[in-house]
């Protein structure tokens, strides 16, 4: 989050960021930022062992430390040596940690790059497996915090860096990874060496590299961006079906909604070994199921909508990913409402209120947020997605269409390449809506449940009103909750429930014929409503 910033007084807010007394999520912050990796990587079809040699460009954020950590798989990966400009360092290689001691501790700001020389069998991050054609690949695979099984980094969303690869492959092979390509030479001796360079910082799970005997098509640009696919060689005409098409459709709405692509490139990459897909950055990665002679429209809109949220502003911990998953979600339903019309988004809305329903059954006491965040395995549910996207939808209706993408806007201009909280997102909303939005996230994202809304109407010809008694019977306080009434298909009144009980008086010249509670699919909200 750093790279943007100079001069002592960033080191200083950084030094505060992991010397406070406790943190979300339990990750150990370390007293450096990460500027830049390194990797070069050697991989075979002899072998699944692979050789590596890493360079870390650290500076450091404290003067005098004198040891700090990465993350690196243990026994699994094997350290050979550890040095700066030669000198070599004395390190311990235990519990998944590479410990670097320092024989002449740093000075505050200073910056080292560290040499790291390891190989041995990745047990995950990096899959070699073969694909459905029988044929062997490499594929990366470092969600949530898979990275460390092959690559040694800070294995976790809060420090970003800019990285690189240099991969040593058999020269039947096509390598993709992150950025742009920098260089591809035949070695002469049956290998080729591929170099892909990410000069944009992003977090470790990010890095990627795909590693097959690719079709390979580049197919013009969008926004200034190039686009391309890599599909294995069979798939190459149902690669161009699936891709194409919603891949330029969501690269010129994102970029118009949200704002610039932050990276040099975008390719959509079929992997083996993986459902749906991953949005690393640059290069996604989709499930092999995903190819066919269909254009995969909602499952690419997703992907790429994260290459906004949860690539190019990341959350600064584990606990806030539905800053990721639930901006994606809901921009899936955006992409849907721009290109296919109002009535397939709120056909998409509806599925996703009705799927919250039923998973806050399935996962009781869940809040989208987590609250200390311990155990990777639980990073994710459904309610993060949906749950987390219907609260973007309630927080646009709130805001309106014009200060909402306003929102959005600066928001992605002020945490571009950086990481964010929940709390600062939240500032920008309130900075454009001018409302008071505390008690608004609170009860979506740190409460679970969803409000339980029984009603009915009955209308008083002598009042010339509709009297209109609501209840809230979920357990727990009251929610508050705007709630819309459609009175014969062509009126909308507003009203705003403040407690578990109200009693509503709408004024009307004639009796109505109906009386629908959120005709606009505004709410989330499970409601039993009619008249008496």
């Amino acid at each position: 989050m750093s790279r943007w910033l100079k001069g002592s007084w960033v080191a200083a807010q950084l030094l505060l960021l992991f010397t406070s007394a406790s943190f979300a999520d339990t990750y150990p912050r370390q007293p450096i930022d990460v500027i830049h990796y390194k990797f070069a990587l050697t991989l075979s079809d002899a072998t699944d062992e692979i050789g590596g040699e890493a360079t870390v460009d650290v500076r450091f954020l404290v003067a005098g430390t004198t040891s700090f950590m990465l993350d690196l798989a243990s026994p699994s990966m094997a350290v050979n040596r550890v040095s700066t400009n030669d000198e070599s360092h004395i390190y311990t290689h235990t519990g998944n940690r590479l410990t670097i001691t320092l024989g002449n501790p740093p000075v505050m700001g200073e910056r080292r790059q560290f040499r790291i020389v390891y190989r041995g069998v990745p047990t995950g991050g990096l899959r070699i497996i073969k694909n459905k054609y029988n044929e062997r690949t490499f594929f990366s695979e470092n969600w949530p915090n898979q990275a460390r099984q092959w690559l040694p980094m800070i294995d976790h969303p809060y420090d970003k860096a800019t990285s690189e690869f240099l991969i040593t492959a058999p020269a039947h092979y096509q390598v993709i990874a992150n950025g742009l390509l920098i260089e591809e030479t035949d070695l002469g001796d049956g290998r080729r060496l591929t170099h892909w360079k990410q000069s944009v910082p992003i977090a470790s799970w990010l890095n990627a590299i795909g590693v097959a005997q690719f079709s390979v098509r580049q197919f013009g640009v969008a926004k200034g961006i190039p686009l391309s696919t890599w599909v294995y060689h069979q798939d190459r005409h149902q690669g161009i079906a699936t891709f194409d098409l919603p891949t330029r459709q969501a690269m010129e709405f994102f970029s118009d909604y949200v704002g610039p692509y932050s990276y040099e490139k975008l390719a959509n990459v079929v992997a083996a070994g993986l459902n749906g897909g991953t949005e690393h950055a640059s290069a996604i990665f989709y499930g092999e199921k995903s190819v066919s002679d269909k254009p995969a429209t909602r499952l690419v809109y997703h992907e790429i909508a994260h290459q906004w949220f949860g690539d190019a502003i990341t959350e600064k911990d584990w606990d806030e990913v539905w800053l990721s998953e639930g901006f994606a979600t809901y921009f899936t339903l955006l992409g849907v409402e721009h290109y296919e019309g109002r009535d397939a988004f709120l056909a998409g809305i509806q599925r996703s209120r009705a799927g919250i329903i039923e998973l806050e059954v399935k996962l009781p006491n869940t809040p989208v947020i987590h609250n200390n965040l311990s155990d990777m395995k639980k990073v994710l549910n459904r309610l993060i997605y949906e749950k987390g996207g219907w609260t973007l939808h309630m927080l646009r209706r709130q805001m309106g269409d014009e200060k909402f993408q306003a929102g959005i806007r600066d928001y992605y201009q002020r945490y571009r390449d950086g990481n964010n909280t929940t709390a600062e997102f939240r500032q920008v909303m309130e900075d454009h809506s001018g409302l008071k939005l505390a008690r608004f996230f609170d009860q979506w994202l740190k409460r679970a449940g969803v409000p339980q809304v029984t009603g009915s109407w009955s209308y008083n010809a002598a009042a010339k009103k509709i009297f209109v008694d609501l209840a809230q019977t979920q357990d727990g306080d009251s929610y508050l909750l705007p709630l819309q009434f459609g009175i014969d298909g062509e009126k909308v009144v507003e009203v705003v429930m403040t407690s578990k009980s109200q009693h509503v008086e709408i004024p009307v010249e004639s009796a109505p014929k109906s009386l629908v509670l959120d005709p606009n699919v505004n709410t989330l909200m499970q409601a039993k409503f009619g008249p008496r």
